[in-house]
């Protein structure tokens, strides 16, 4: 069998078996084949072929004959010594099909995949194992209740055949004893002497008749009553000493400092960082002059060996994951520190924060709570950097709390705003629950929700400036009370609801519901840092107002440009001309007081934006909640991303956020009754205070 090219040169392959020529070869039929490529792309292949046989036998097979041609054909013999025959036209014109098969396959290199179809019959095993790993990784992930240590068991000395006892169990039991107690128990164990000496001049003095059988029953009796008095008495006076004790305010103040003590031992680290000082380190164990030296040839033996491994995994090209690179050590990020929370507050939905304006360790949360049919209780708690665990003081309200702030000129005063629009004051001095002022005496309070309340400064014309308590409320009211005898107040302004667009030319008249009510709820207001005559009022339309507290036109301007609710609006403490808005819409606002057309639009998820604030060390930092993430925003770095963007809490949503005085931490308050605080890292201040 011979092999020809398009240009008839021989390209027939070479055997891989060499036969021995001396063996023997027995007589064959010979059979040439000479194969020409008449066309290209042709599925089929023609071959021309030439018998020599003596047989005369027909070298083709029929394909639907069933027979196979490769039997049909006889022994083939190819070499390159063989003498080529010419082929006739009968030849050349003359077809044999081929038929190719295909072998098995062999396998070089297999890879599973680490995906499955949704088709697949494991489709649902697949989805089950998944879902139990990703819960496991939010359990995990940032839980205070995780902790990872290293725990060594000690086997138990094993028993053998002459040894089988039980283990010798030993109790160790004592005994508080006071003095009190060592007279109480003397006087009991001692008799009158005077009784004594009777009886003993009785029984001497008297005739040698030994008494009677009666007179020694009397005898017992009386001395038995005695002795059982007395115990009575003193367990009496023991109880009663003790419940005294227990009922002192010296004990109460004390165990209060031990309690402080603890909590200083227990969070000194994450204390220390929050106010930005060293960590308090034990000192080490000084050791005998021989075991230092043994141990400082060891530790360097133990340290050469670690830089010869370490070598060895840069040459390798692993990497250490717990090693951070420079440039993650660099970028901005979130660290909590603690949380505070305690059972009485668990379930509540934090509504307000406010720091106390002459102690920045004194903390004020308003909590709030709410079913599906009902309104319930809520709370205000004072914590303190002292005890992250328990409140200082605990204030029970009848409804949910949904606005606290301390007073400047009275830093002991606390204003608390409810959900069913009163508003009550409370000494915090005080461990008295009841409230100092309160305004259900008042024929004007409000009739709606308190969303917020503020102690202001403000003067009067050419006097000097008071602090005054300021509201707004659903009810459409912004309102100023007078702390007098009891709490009464006035209004400063009703916000009305704005009415809409006139129709255009031509277009048909539609019929306009009424509103329910003519007055739009007022969410949220902030007073001007240094004019404090002039505030802003964010309404459930959406829209802002600028207000002036003296002079004939109340509304300055209107910023209309949210959809849904304004929930917070902040004025910049140190450009004073621009402000923030956040809305229910998604986005978060900058305005300029002197422009109704914003200036930019921050939106980067679709969540609701519950809160915002400005950095107190920063005009180009501000701080917003959405839902259950936090974001930093730096208007130096970028405008249409945040620098830092955390989940705080996955099963909670962020309801408060409040940037801490004196420090670079953030505390986040969310749905769950849970304030953590939330330490800041590489969040450069700018020096400009200006935007």
């Amino acid at each position: 069998l011979q092999v020809f090219d398009e240009d008839g040169k021989n390209v027939t392959p070479h055997p891989l078996f060499q036969s021995d020529p001396n063996t023997a070869v027995p007589r064959q039929d010979k059979l040439y084949f000479q194969v020409f490529y008449l066309t290209h792309g042709s599925s089929s292949t023609w071959i021309s072929n030439k018998s020599t046989t003596e047989s005369g036998l027909d070298g083709t097979a029929e394909p639907g004959s069933g027979q196979d041609p490769t039997l049909s054909l006889p022994a083939v013999q190819v070499g390159q010594e063989e003498m080529e025959e010419e082929l006739t036209e009968a030849d050349l014109d003359q077809i044999v099909d081929i038929y190719l098969s295909e072998t098995d396959t062999l396998w070089m290199f297999d890879m599973p995949s680490v995906m499955v179809s949704v088709e697949a019959e494991d489709a649902g095993t697949v989805l089950e194992r998944n879902k139990i790993y990703v819960d496991i990784c939010k359990t995990k992930a940032g839980s205070e209740r995780f902790e990872e240590r290293m725990v060594q068991t000690l086997a138990g000395a094993a028993k053998n055949k002459e040894v089988q006892c039980e283990a010798i169990i030993t109790e160790d039991k004592g005994m508080m004893v006071t003095s009190q107690d060592l007279d109480n128990s003397l006087d009991a164990s001692e008799t009158d002497p005077t009784s004594r000496a009777e009886g003993f001049g009785a029984t001497t003095g008297g005739s040698s008749k030994s008494p009677t059988a009666e007179e020694q029953d009397q005898t017992v009796s009386i001395s038995s009553d005695r002795e059982s008095a007395v115990p009575v008495r003193s367990q009496e006076e023991k109880k009663c000493h003790s419940e005294a004790i227990l009922a002192s305010e010296n004990l109460k103040q004390d165990l209060v400092i031990m309690e402080r003590i603890l909590m200083e031992n227990i969070f000194q680290p994450k204390l220390a960082a929050y106010r930005q000082i060293p960590v308090l380190i034990e000192p080490d164990i000084i050791s005998d002059s021989s075991d230092t030296a043994t141990g400082t040839e060891d530790d360097e033996e133990e340290e050469h060996d670690k830089e010869k491994k370490d070598e060895g995994k840069e040459e390798k090209g692993f990497i250490d994951p717990s090693v951070k690179t420079p440039e993650e050590d660099a970028a901005p990020r979130l660290e909590q520190l603690w949380s505070y929370t305690c059972d009485l507050t668990s379930g509540h939905s934090v509504s307000s924060m406010a720091w106390n304006k002459v102690n920045p360790d004194l903390l004020a949360i308003g909590y709030r709570e709410f079913d599906s049919k009902d309104q319930k209780k809520g709370l205000a708690c004072c914590w303190s950097l002292k005890n992250p665990m328990w409140p200082e003081r605990i204030f029970q309200c009848d409804h949910g709390v949904t606005a606290v702030d301390f007073s400047l000129s009275s830093p002991n005063l606390l204003a608390v705003g409810t959900s069913s629009g009163s508003v009550a004051v409370y000494d915090v001095r005080s461990r008295n629950d009841i409230a100092f002022l309160d305004s259900s005496a008042s024929l004007n309070k409000h009739t709606d929700a308190v969303w917020q309340l503020r102690w202001v400064e403000r003067g009067a014309t050419g006097g000097d400036k008071k602090e005054r308590l300021m509201c707004i409320s659903a009810d459409g009211r912004v309102t100023e009370w007078l702390i007098q005898q009891r709490l009464d107040c006035i209004d400063l302004m009703k916000l009305r609801r704005t009415e809409k667009e006139k129709k255009l030319p031509g277009e048909k008249e539609r019929k306009s519901k009424a509103p329910i009510s003519q007055q739009a709820a007022g969410m949220c207001f902030d007073f001007h840092p240094e004019d404090t005559d002039i505030y802003l009022a964010g309404t459930d339309e959406g829209h802002i107002y600028q207000c002036s507290c003296s002079g004939k036109e109340q509304i300055l301007g209107t910023y209309r440009s949210h959809k849904g609710p304004v929930y917070r609006v902040a004025w910049n403490p140190s450009s004073t001309d621009m402000f923030l808005s956040c809305s229910a819409d998604w986005s978060t606002i900058l305005w300029h007081r002197d422009s109704q057309m914003p200036l930019l639009t921050f939106s980067s998820v679709t969540t609701f934006v519950y809160d915002i604030m400005w950095s107190p060390k920063s005009a180009f930092i501000f701080a917003a909640a959405k839902e259950s993430r936090v974001e930093i925003w730096d208007l130096s770095v970028s405008i249409f991303n945040p620098v830092i963007s955390h989940t705080a809490n996955p099963e909670a949503n962020l309801t408060s956020i409040l940037f801490a005085k004196n420090t670079n931490c953030l505390l986040l308050g969310d749905s769950l009754g849970g304030v953590g605080v939330w330490e800041l890292f590489n969040l450069d201040a700018h020096g400009s205070n200006k935007v």
